[in-house]
């Protein structure tokens, strides 16, 4: 039986959910004034229906990566000083290939790309051979045994789902010593009570309470946080979004809880980096 092709949608839409533009107003202003290509053919209409699968470009500049999620992942792989030379990594929530893009330029070797939907992922990327696409596949529910080898770095952006619920299968796919980069993502880790209008979150309070839940979860798999910062870009919406390094050192333990001193100093470089986030990337009143 034929798959069923990918819905196509409007295009203002599409490049919201790629991460172009973080509002479809700005999204709808670029094509508009001519700055939007799609498959090198510039769109003037944003209602034009499109295929996930059609490559966008902008007008005037030359993308470094296939979709905007390389560019966050890469302020992230500087901050942290991170070496992926020889790495083989799995990408969970892979969308259109921005973090895969991201980590073969910076010397992966092999990349398990993985996402729960299809249709998405960069043609330029799926005829990589360093790639090995699983589309339609559910982070939560991928076993070691279904992959061939278990991987040294996993990147993670994934939306409508909890880090928390994800951490731990992803825990098991890794090396020993392996290391997990994930984008947070307040508006999908904060009860719906504190999620505003267009699920956009901006209190500091709340971005920082979800960065040191995220931490207590890692911390009971044996994960260890050891670097947090924020993504350069506002993701949908204008949310603020952060990255956190976390390090895989021991067993899982349920009952394992930071020392007074861990939990005061992750609270204390929550609470920087959260502040520095809001005031470099949201515009003063």
């Amino acid at each position: 039986m034929a798959l069923k092709k990918p819905e196509k949608v409007r295009l203002d839409i599409n490049l919201v959910e790629k991460g172009w533009f973080s509002s479809r107003e700005k999204a709808r202003a670029a094509i508009m004034t001519g700055r939007v290509l799609v498959d090198d053919q510039p769109i003037s209409k944003p209602g034009t229906l499109v295929s996930p699968e059609v490559v966008i470009r902008l007008r005037g500049e030359e993308p470094r990566y296939v979709s905007r999620g390389g560019l966050k992942l890469a302020r992230a792989l500087e901050v942290f000083a991170i070496n992926l030379v020889g790495k083989v990594v799995l990408d969970a929530g892979a969308s259109t290939g921005g973090f895969t893009d991201c980590v073969l330029q910076n010397g992966a070797v092999r990349v398990y790309a993985v996402d729960v939907g299809y249709g998405q992922f960069a043609w330029n990327l799926r005829q990589d051979p360093r790639v090995v696409t699983l589309e339609r596949t559910n982070i939560r529910y991928l076993s070691p045994e279904q992959l061939p080898e278990k991987a040294d770095v996993a990147t993670v952006d994934v939306s409508f789902i909890s880090l928390n619920k994800v951490l731990p299968s992803i825990k098991d796919l890794l090396q020993e010593e392996g290391q997990i980069i994930a984008l947070i993502k307040p508006q999908f880790e904060a009860g719906p009570q504190k999620v505003g209008k267009k699920g956009v979150v901006r209190d500091k309070a709340v971005h920082q309470e979800v960065i040191l839940g995220i931490m207590r979860t890692a911390n009971q798999l044996g994960l260890s946080a050891v670097g947090l910062t924020y993504s350069p870009l506002l993701g949908p919406e204008g949310n603020i979004e952060y990255f956190i390094w976390l390090k895989n050192q021991r067993a899982a333990d349920p009952d394992a809880a930071q020392t007074p001193q861990d939990s005061l100093a992750w609270a204390e470089t929550a609470s920087k980096t959260v502040m520095e986030a809001h005031e470099k990337l949201l515009p003063r009143p």
